[in-house]
C-alpha cells in the first residue's frame, strides 16, 4: 500500500459500511435516495433490521429518518489533526434540508496540499482542470453511488453535510476508490474435517485479518486503487503487501508468490459490497469509496502455500474465526457478517437476535 498513503494517516481502507435509517413503524422503507435503485434487495431480520449486500447500505431501525448517517464522517476531531468539525445535527445531514447558517469548517491536510503524487491540486489551479464523474485519464472521477452535485466547482458528498469542507486528508476531490480483499478458508480439525460450531450445527469459516499499525485495531487488509490501476489488481496487491509482506521479497521467493497469488485469486469469488462508506476521513468534498471481495480457498491448500506474514502497514496478521462475537474496524464486521450468509457459515449462536457488538480479536496466534 505504500503507493496508496494518504496524507500521514496510514490508509488499510478504512471502508465502513454506513446506516440508511427507518422509522420503527416502517421497517425496509425510509431509504436515502442513494440507494433508492437497491430498495428491491432488502432482506429483512426478525430483529426488524433490513440490509442490503452488494451495492447497498445497511440500515438500521431508529426514530430520526436518517439518524445514523455519517457517525463516522461527523466525528471530531478529524483524523490526524485538533480539527473540529462543526457539529450537523441528524436532521441537518441531508442536502436537501435546508440550513442557511450551515458554516462548515475548511482543512485539508498539509501534507496534502504539499502535492504528493496521489493528491490532486487545489480548486483553482490553474493546471489543474478536473473533471468529475469521468474517467479522468487515468484517475477515476466517477462514483459507485451514481452521478453526484458539483457544486461552485466542488463535488459534493453524495450522502449529506459532514461539517467540514476541503479534502482533509484524502488525495480526490470527490471520490477516493479503495479495494478490501477478504480471504476466507474453512476451520478444519487436524484430521482436515470442517469444524462446525457447536449451537448452530453450521460449519466455521474463517478471514484473514490485520492489525492496523496507526490504531491498532484488527482490520480487513486493503488499501487505495491507485491510477489507472484494475480493481483485481489493486486486490491482490494491497492483500500480497499487508499479509504476505510483498514488498520485501525479492527473486525466487518473490516468483512463487506470485504464482500461489494469481491461484488465490483465480478462485471462487463474489463482490460482497460496493459503494460509498462512512469514513471519518471523509468531508462535503472528498469521500471514500470501496468494493470489498470476498476470494474463498475451499479445500484450503491454496492458502497452505502462502505463510502470513504481516508487511507495510500492518502489524500482524492472523486467521480469525468469523462468528457475531468479532470486534473490528470500523464496519468491517458487516462485510464479514455477509460472507458468511452467502457461505451459509455460523455466525449467530442466536441468529435472531440480529447483530450486536463484538469482542477483541486475541492477540495470541
Amino acid at each position: 500500500m505504500a503507493r496508496g498513503l494518504l496524507a500521514q494517516v496510514t490508509v488499510v481502507s478504512l471502508t465502513v459500511t454506513f446506516s440508511a435509517v427507518t422509522a420503527r413503524s416502517s421497517c425496509c422503507r425510509c431509504l436515502h435516495p442513494l440507494f433508492q435503485s437497491a430498495r428491491n434487495q432488502a432482506i429483512c431480520s426478525h430483529s426488524g433490521r433490513p440490509w442490503f449486500h452488494s451495492n447497498a447500505a445497511r440500515m438500521s431501525c431508529d426514530k430520526h429518518p436518517r439518524g445514523n448517517l455519517h457517525n463516522k464522517a461527523r466525528t471530531s476531531p478529524y483524523p490526524g489533526s485538533k480539527v473540529e468539525r462543526s457539529e450537523v445535527p441528524n436532521n441537518k445531514v441531508d442536502w436537501l434540508t435546508k440550513w442557511e447558517d450551515y458554516s462548515p469548517v475548511e482543512y485539508t491536510a498539509r501534507s496534502v496540499l504539499a502535492g504528493p503524487q496521489w493528491a490532486d491540486p487545489e480548486i483553482g489551479d490553474k493546471k489543474f482542470s478536473p473533471k468529475f464523474n469521468e474517467k479522468d485519464g487515468q484517475v477515476e472521477r466517477r462514483s459507485l453511488s451514481g452521478v453526484y452535485t458539483v457544486e461552485n466547482g466542488r463535488p459534493r458528498n453524495p450522502v449529506g453535510r459532514t461539517g467540514i469542507t476541503g479534502r482533509g486528508l484524502l488525495g480526490r476531490w470527490g471520490p477516493n476508490h479503495a479495494a478490501d480483499p477478504l480471504i476466507t478458508r474453512w476451520k478444519r480439525d487436524s484430521g482436515g474435517n470442517k469444524v462446525a460450531h457447536p449451537s448452530s450445527g453450521k460449519n466455521i469459516l474463517q478471514f484473514i485479518a490485520i492489525k492496523r499499525k496507526d490504531c491498532g485495531e484488527w482490520a480487513i487488509p486493503g488499501g487505495m486503487v491507485d491510477p489507472g490501476e484494475k480493481l483485481s489488481a489493486a486486490l491482490k496487491r494491497e492483500f500480497a503487501e499487508e499479509a504476505l509482506n510483498s514488498l520485501q521479497k525479492s527473486g525466487a521467493d518473490k516468483e512463487e508468490l506470485e504464482k500461489q497469488l494469481n491461484r488465490l485469486f483465480s478462485q471462487d469469488h463474489f463482490v460482497v459490497y460496493k459503494g460509498y462508506v462512512d469514513d471519518p476521513r471523509n468531508t462535503d468534498n472528498a469521500w471514500m469509496e470501496t468494493e470489498a471481495v470476498n476470494y474463498h480457498d475451499e479445500s484450503g491448500e491454496t492458502m497452505d502455500n502462502l505463510p502470513l506474514e504481516a508487511g507495510d502497514d500492518a502489524g500482524k496478521v492472523k486467521w480469525v474465526d468469523i462468528s457475531e462475537k468479532l470486534k473490528l474496524y470500523a464496519s468491517h464486521a458487516d462485510f464479514v457478517r455477509m460472507v458468511a450468509e452467502k457461505r451459509e457459515a455460523h455466525w449467530s449462536e442466536q441468529p435472531d437476535l440480529g447483530c450486536r457488538g463484538g469482542a477483541e480479536i486475541k492477540e495470541c496466534t
